[in-house]
């Protein structure tokens, strides 16, 4: 598979909750203790058959990142 996004991190799927409509799925980085949460639908985390402990890669695009602190 050939993607045009450049950001690609691999890991595992360290945690998954899968709600109604929503899933929560959590990637933990290979070499380090940083995760990566992302909000797919229910439908697509039940076509990709996501399971805890299945390694995955991350793609992300984006012409934005925002960061808030108080």
């Amino acid at each position: 598979m050939q993607l045009s996004t450049r950001n690609q991190l691999t890991g595992t799927i360290s945690d998954l909750d899968v709600g109604a409509v929503m899933a929560v799925v959590k990637i933990r980085l290979d070499g380090g203790d940083q995760v990566i949460t992302s909000s797919v639908t229910r439908d697509a985390a039940l076509d990709l058959d996501l399971k805890v402990g299945q390694p995955a890669t991350v793609f992300i695009k984006s012409t934005e990142v925002t960061i808030g602190v108080e």
